[in-house]
């Protein structure tokens, strides 16, 4: 039984990637067909982000009210809605309208099941949950990539991830009774839980994890939102081809956390972020030489380099927190990161139109930089 369940934990990461990366493979058609400015995706991003950090915030609360299976099933349904939106709306302004029950419904998943699978399964399953996340986020580039070659546009491609979302939410409904053996971990009197009056900063670690997540989402989606429009404008790469070459980056993901949770029962959570870390790097410093060659080796290689730094920071929070706190921890880090998905993609936006897209390389460069430092200072403690 604890297998099958794990089996729907995993559908329900997949829907979580599936939206993730669609925007971004889609916009350069986007922004032509909604006759809107290419930095106008920032905007999107930033209102998905606002509702991820008040769901985020709110998670914790919630699935002590209701429970983690409840809360998922109903966030992947708010977010199947908003993709059939997506594909139905004819204004930009009703896209914004509808990244709210999106943004909604992505971070109460995410915090939901990063913490019940941090607090029940191993390093391993956790790496392989991140995977499933990978296999939604490069399926979804791919769709639409396909949709706009055969010429049903990027309104096909979402009404296609829409589909294969309802039936993930169909899916978690029936998983319903498979939940009940695992108890929801309370608070002792060894381990208080955080509430929203503790000083947070009183913790130890506290600043440096949420820099941590802030900065590697900021990096996560600023790649996965401006990939595709800098390989068009700034590689001369044809958008239905830019936006599957978007898929490289998120199958590196998906390939690198199906080996990391290989190897997570033997090596250290500690060593898996090095590692990655590393690739990260790499990866990046090709992106920086301006041929559309190495820039498709680039993309895979900082999916690599992505793929166990996620899964892995999140694996030790009950460690480095302890158990009871965990869930409103994650809670904290969920929202700090989706802050760094909230500012830097819209910042990055802005700063094509003033200073020009090819800017790109170096900003991932730049928050490479930093996201080492705030992980070493987690593991220096």
């Amino acid at each position: 039984m604890t297998s099958l369940l794990l089996i729907f934990i995993y559908l329900a990461f997949v829907s979580l990637g599936l939206p993730d990366s669609l925007l971004g493979s889609a916009w350069p058609a986007m922004h032509q067909s909604l006759n809107v400015p290419l930095a106008s995706a920032g905007l999107i991003t930033m209102i998905i982000s606002i509702g991820t950090i008040l769901s985020s915030l709110f998670a914790n609360r919630l699935i002590r009210k209701r429970g983690t299976a409840a809360v998922t099933t109903w966030s992947v349904f708010l977010t199947a809605l908003a993709l059939l939106g997506f594909a139905l709306s004819p204004t930009f302004w009703g896209l914004c309208l509808l990244a709210i029950p999106y943004g909604l419904g992505a971070g109460a998943i995410d915090t939901a099941l990063n913490n019940f699978v941090a607090l029940h399964f191993s390093s391993r399953h956790m790496n392989w949950l991140h995977c499933m996340w990978g296999v939604g986020a490069t399926l979804s580039p791919i769709l639409m990539g396909t949709s706009l070659r055969n010429g049903f546009g990027w309104r096909g491609g979402y009404l296609l991830v829409a589909g294969i979302q309802a039936i993930i939410w169909i899916a978690l409904i029936i998983s319903l009774p498979l939940w009940h053996r695992f108890a929801e971990v309370t608070p002792t009197d060894a381990e208080p839980l955080i509430t929203d009056r503790e000083p947070l900063w009183h913790i130890k670690g506290f600043k440096a994890a949420t820099l941590s997540f802030f900065v590697y989402n900021a990096l996560e989606q600023t790649t996965g939102l401006w990939t595709s429009s800098f390989l068009v404008k700034g590689r001369a790469i044809s958008v239905a081809s830019a936006a599957q070459y978007t898929a490289f980056f998120y199958m590196g993901i998906m390939t690198g956390r199906f080996f990391a949770g290989v190897l997570a029962n033997r090596v250290s959570d500690r060593r898996l972020i090095q590692t990655g870390l590393g690739c990260l790097a790499l990866g990046t410093l090709l992106l920086l030489i301006p041929t559309s060659g190495t820039a498709i080796l680039a993309l895979p290689l900082m999916g690599l380099g992505c793929a166990p730094i996620y899964p892995s920071l999140i694996h030790e929070t009950p460690t480095t927190f302890g158990p009871a706190r965990s869930q409103a921890m994650i809670g904290y880090q969920m929202a700090s990161a989706y802050t760094g998905t909230t500012l830097l993609p819209p910042l990055f936006g802005w700063l094509t139109q003033t200073i020009g897209i090819q800017l790109f390389p170096l900003l991932l460069a730049g928050l490479v930089l930093i996201l080492t430092s705030a992980i070493y200072r987690i593991h220096h403690l």
